[in-house]
């Protein structure tokens, strides 16, 4: 499972998430990755964070940033497997800068698992561009820019994707018909 951070985890914030104080997470946000954990999910977290290219953080406050989310996940009896991001500007044409797949690929690679079929849950074009690129599964959740992004699917010529209020109930729908 592939979770998008800013906006789907947590609040999100177009001056973005600066420090481990500005990273507050939405309500049921820390459940619903528990109880993933809790059914046998390995969960992965990837979010592109140009800020670091802008300079607007570092990489400590990334790192501090990250650490709080792991912690906070961990006190509500889940695990995130690793959480992996990209740093560069949308300008700079990497490859792990969604909608590319780069950080799809590394995943797999630094995890050992098969992405290919699993879910990948966001908020944006970018996210769900990414998923279907891989040959995963996208979610929209309407939290963070979801509602913006879910007036565009209609135009975006993306195929029929699933789309929830928030994580907490994307989650309990994939348990229950997992389940």
């Amino acid at each position: 499972m592939v979770l998008d951070r800013d906006g789907v985890i947590n609040y999100d914030s177009d001056k973005y998430i600066k420090s481990a104080d500005e990273f507050i997470p939405l309500p049921g946000s820390l459940d619903a990755i528990s109880t993933l954990h809790r059914v046998g999910y390995k969960i992965i977290v990837a979010t592109n964070q140009s800020g670091l290219a802008r300079g607007v953080f570092d990489e400590y406050a990334l790192a501090k940033i990250h650490s709080k989310l792991s912690s906070m996940v961990e006190e509500a009896g889940g695990l995130i497997t690793g959480v992996l991001y990209c740093p560069h500007l949308p300008n700079e044409g990497c490859k792990c800068r969604k909608p590319s797949t780069g950080l799809l690929v590394q995943a797999e690679k630094e995890f050992g698992v098969s992405l290919k079929g699993c879910q990948f849950i966001g908020d944006s074009l970018s996210d769900l561009r990414s998923a279907l690129a891989f040959g995963m599964k996208p979610v929209l959740v309407r939290t963070g820019k979801g509602k913006k992004t879910e007036k565009t699917l209609s135009m975006s010529k993306l195929p029929p994707i699933a789309v929830f209020d928030n994580l907490r109930l994307a989650i309990d729908d994939l348990v229950a018909t997992e389940g």
